[in-house]
């Protein structure tokens, strides 16, 4: 993989030329931005240049400027006040992401755009040790994962997501992940004697048990099977893991609900949760165009669930609905999930994370304490 450095203020590729299935890549699509002033359309002029077969799209790292890292919301229906994104978009390429039209904000396409040009904070442990400093900060567990996955591939090599656990390690702060990656394992070393103080908390998210169905929809994330084995790794050391059934697809992977719930148990988790396919903005376009070069036989049948479970429409935001549904669909995939869980004895004992622990990033200069 190649990938190369640039400024934020780059411009969109501004394509929306149908693009064929690539190795690594779920988007069909680059459509503009929601808010270009233009728009672009490609057309054939008869040199046969869209007859030719164009070279998977590279990667692209680009620095964000952040002013801030820490993301506060008040929504009725999200478990948690305060979150973190080490970057914006995201190499795993999920083609369901219901963070993809974040990217149109950017001047960039939720499309190919989201999985190929990854924004990253390079200053992110900075801005987070200068806010857990300020006089009126005030202590509630810190999601990672909210929106893009912390552990995406570049991880690996930038250690953002890295350099931000090292602080709320040092200063003991709590906190909550959510990945569907097993990169998460190399940070043991941090979380496991978070966990031993009731400080840290991993769901990992598992979308189908189906590989080959998970190589079309989330390419570049880790292999199911070895979701299980990370589930397994982070029980053994301590860290008490869940399994996030999500999102789920109606038709083509509802039927894996109890599978799923079964293998992430016998792997060592202990807690559970699940989402409904949800499908904001160009989501809803992009999945569509999957489903056609993907599953064209089942994609009627699953929009139509989709609808049935959405009011009707493709996606419905209302606060309290839009992660579960409505309707008798949505009602089926609830029962199912809690006579699932039930039967398994997931959440019977969910961890509770300390807050009492916390104390602010000491700096260089800084007068003692009197105690």
């Amino acid at each position: 993989m190649q990938d190369e450095t640039t400024d934020s203020a780059d411009q969109a590729t501004g394509s929306n030329a149908p693009l064929r299935r690539q190795r690594g890549r779920a988007a069909l699509s680059n459509a503009d931005s929601r808010y270009a002033a233009h728009r672009h359309q490609a057309l054939d002029d008869g040199w046969g240049i869209l007859d030719d077969s164009p070279e998977p799209p590279a990667t692209r790292i680009e620095v964000d400027h952040a002013r801030s890292i820490i993301a506060r919301n008040d929504s009725p229906d999200i478990p948690f006040d305060q979150s973190i994104n080490p970057y914006r978009g995201c190499e795993h390429g999920c083609v369901y992401c219901y963070a993809r039209p974040t990217h149109a904000y950017l001047g960039l396409s939720p499309g190919l755009d989201f999985e190929t040009r990854i924004f990253m904070k390079p200053d992110a442990a900075h801005l987070l040790v200068e806010e857990l400093r300020a006089p009126g900060y005030r202590v509630s567990p810190i999601s990672f994962g909210a929106n893009t996955d912390p552990y995406q591939p570049l991880e690996r090599r930038l250690k953002v997501t890295r350099a931000l656990l090292e602080v709320l390690a040092a200063c003991e702060h709590p906190l909550t992940i959510v990945t569907k990656s097993s990169l998460i394992e190399r940070d043991l070393d941090l979380l496991a004697p978070m966990a031993l103080k009731r400080l840290a908390k991993v769901y990992v998210s598992v979308t189908t048990l189906d590989a080959s169905l998970a190589r079309a929809l989330e390419p570049r994330a880790t292999q199911p099977a070895r979701r299980l084995v990370t589930i397994r790794r982070l029980s053994e050391a301590g860290v008490p893991v869940g399994v996030m059934v999500a999102p789920v697809i109606p038709a083509l992977t509802d039927p894996e609900m109890e599978s799923i719930l079964e293998a992430a148990h016998q792997a060592g988790a202990r807690e559970a949760g699940y989402v409904l396919l949800r499908l904001p903005h160009e989501v809803r376009d992009l999945f569509e165009e999957w489903l056609a070069a993907n599953r064209p036989l089942k994609a009627a049948h699953v929009m139509s669930l989709v609808r049935a479970s959405r009011g009707g429409r493709a996606n419905d935001a209302r606060f309290g609905h839009r992660m579960r549904g409505e309707g008798a669909y949505a009602e089926l995939i609830a029962r199912r999930y809690q006579l699932a869980t039930r039967r398994l004895g997931l959440n019977r004992q969910c961890a509770d994370l300390d807050n009492s622990r916390f104390r602010a990033p000491v700096r260089t200069g800084d007068q003692l304490g009197l105690f």
